[in-house]
């Protein structure tokens, strides 16, 4: 960067240290960040299916195993990780030291499987720069003030790269995945995707809460309330990637940025329910009380003194969903719960929505005239999100691709696959 020394954050997912191979290539790439004048803290997530294979063999042990204990089985994922990384780096003749998330300074809340970080004290992560050492941090992991270890749940070497480089100052943090960069809805769909050169924190964290996989939406909230500027690209080629910053520049004639979907959806409808004040409190509290998040909330028009609504859940979440407003029909006497679950949500999402009128109405225009129908409908200032039945989903999107110009743009966004954590 100009011969200037920087303080780099290097984020690595677990596909990209699948093997010992691979491995090797990623302790090459951080010494070439090194010679080129650059300090470096990189971040691991465990080598390839090594999580997915301990999960395996927890449950063929016990089918509920206590969150604790996953915990403390879940984190030997990463430091297995980041010690051999520092052993590679070392058998190239680097100075490295591996920590883990702990020693690294991350102090969480005591919620197993899903801890929020509460503070991070990186004293010895400092330290180690000045020794001029090459830090490597286990991601998605931290501790509590009791000493009890915790996880950080989906995303959580994202945000373990993101928050540190906050707490470090960092000038940036690259995110290496298995994708070069973020596109304008996923390449696998849409052939004609284009990679975007940049985009803003508030589109990047639309889009990740939409479906899109690249980033996880705590990551891009570190970021923005940091001001991290993060890089998005591809630990399998030295191509540019994508820049998410405050402000991205935007494409003459492209008002939307990229066009996320979400699979993981059902509706709920609990019919002929009475009229009466506190009822969508009693149900949104209920579910909330049991960990179940709700999206998009529509109520119909009332008729003899009772009301209709419907509202989305996460298609994991349907078969407790449903179990909660059974036990309220005691307390809550309704007509009937129905629902559905081939359905699929599909959000068109850009800063330039703001000041262009008729967005969202050309979005409606353009699924109807692929002969869908749109069953649910949620708005916000840079996104439209519609609700479909799922056997539509390329069609809709390669339609709304080709609408709002983003084939022939030069950049746009969303993701396809990504690296687990």
């Amino acid at each position: 960067m100009n011969g200037t020394l920087s303080l780099y954050v290097m984020k690595f997912g677990g596909s990209s240290v699948g093997d010992i191979e691979r491995m090797q290539r990623v302790a090459g790439r951080i010494a070439d960040k090194q010679d080129e004048g650059h300090r470096c803290v990189v971040v691991v997530s465990a080598m390839g299916d090594t999580t997915d294979d301990l999960i395996d063999q927890a449950k063929q042990l016990n089918a509920l195993p206590p969150a604790r204990e996953m915990d403390m089985l879940m984190t030997t994922g990463e430091q297995i990780s980041v010690a051999l990384l520092s052993i590679a780096l070392h058998g190239i003749g680097r100075n490295a030291v591996s920590y883990t998330g702990w020693q690294a300074g991350f102090r969480t809340d005591e919620t197993h499987g899903r801890a929020r970080i509460n503070e991070i004290v990186p004293r010895r992560v400092l330290e180690a720069l000045e020794r001029e050492q090459i830090v490597i941090v286990a991601g998605f992991q931290g501790m509590t003030l009791d000493g009890e270890i915790t996880t950080l749940g989906r995303g959580g070497s994202d945000t373990t790269a993101v928050a540190l480089a906050g707490a470090i100052k960092a000038d940036v943090c690259e995110i290496y995945t298995d994708v070069d960069g973020i596109y304008s809805t996923d390449p696998r769909i849409v052939k004609k995707a284009r990679k975007l050169k940049e985009i803003s924190y508030d589109e990047m964290l639309e889009l990740a809460n939409l479906g899109a996989a690249v980033l996880h939406p705590r990551a891009v909230e570190y970021a923005k309330r940091h001001q991290v500027k993060l890089v998005v690209r591809s630990s399998f080629n030295h191509n540019e990637g994508t820049v998410v910053k405050e402000e991205a520049r935007m494409e003459q004639g492209v008002v939307v940025s990229g066009i996320a979907y979400d699979k993981n959806v059902a509706r709920i409808s609990i019919l002929g329910v009475q009229d009466v004040p506190g009822v969508l409190a009693q149900v949104f509290g209920k579910l909330a009380e049991e960990s179940v998040d709700v999206d998009i909330i529509v109520q119909s028009g009332v008729q003899n003194e009772q009301a209709d609504f419907s509202f989305t859940v996460a298609l994991s979440d349907l078969a407790r969903a449903k179990e909660v407003i059974e036990q309220l029909h005691a307390s809550l006497p309704y007509r009937e719960v129905t629902s559905e679950d081939n359905l699929v949500k599909v959000s068109i999402v850009g800063a330039g929505m703001v000041s262009h009128p008729g967005v969202a109405a050309q979005m409606f225009d353009v699924i109807s005239k692929e002969g869908v129908s749109i069953k649910m409908v949620s708005t916000s200032e840079i996104k439209v999100s519609c609700v479909i039945e799922s056997g539509n989903l390329q069609t809709i999107i390669q339609a709304l691709h080709t609408a709002y110009n983003l084939d022939s743009a030069e950049q746009a966004f969303v993701g396809g696959p990504k690296d687990r954590r």
